[in-house]
């Protein structure tokens, strides 16, 4: 796959239109990946992020932030550019019960399991009290048993990922109110 400069520029235009925040392409030649934010509370993207790695030289693109402008050019006047205002942040909501619970995230890329083994009991079930330093499941990762321990005391509130379901690195697993 050929990508010329006029067409990554291009690209980057197209992509920065949209609602997507992280595109990677892939070939045999080379690897490009391409990311946006966009930060709270403005409508302003950051500078986009793209790394682009040509059959083993990697070189780093960086565009400059993208901050939309109005034209206004009064009757008889002369031509002046304008930054739109940052519209106000909106009121949050009123904080939910679920709010002070904690998660307890995946710390690696793996299949999650909730007993130690299929004709066992599971580690924890809802409503259940934990403490810290107790196993709450475990993560399979290259036939690698990890067991996950809480890193603080609670009741256990929700369980978010079903037995033998693969799982993301910082994926939320367990919902835990703290005491």
């Amino acid at each position: 796959m050929q990508l010329d400069l006029n067409q990554l520029r291009e690209l980057l235009a197209d992509l920065d239109k949209t609602n997507i925040s992280e595109l990677t392409l892939k070939s045999a030649d080379f690897e490009l990946t391409v990311r946006k934010e966009v930060s709270p509370g403005s409508q302003t993207l950051s500078p986009v992020e793209t790394l682009l790695t040509a059959a083993g030289v990697g070189s780093q693109l960086v565009s400059s932030p993208v901050i939309p402008t109005a034209v206004v050019a009064p009757v008889g006047g002369t031509l002046t550019t304008e930054t739109p205002a940052t519209p106000s942040a909106p009121t949050p909501p009123p904080l939910s019960p679920e709010s002070k619970w904690v998660e307890i995230t995946s710390p690696m890329v793996g299949t999650f399991y909730r007993s130690p083994a299929p004709d066992e009991p599971p580690f924890v079930a809802i409503g259940d009290r934990i403490s810290t330093g107790q196993s709450v499941c475990i993560i399979e990762a290259m036939k690698l048993m990890n067991e996950i321990e809480a890193e603080f005391s609670g009741q256990v509130m929700e369980i978010l990922i079903q037995n033998g379901s693969p799982v993301e690195y910082g994926q939320p697993l367990i919902k835990i109110k703290p005491d």
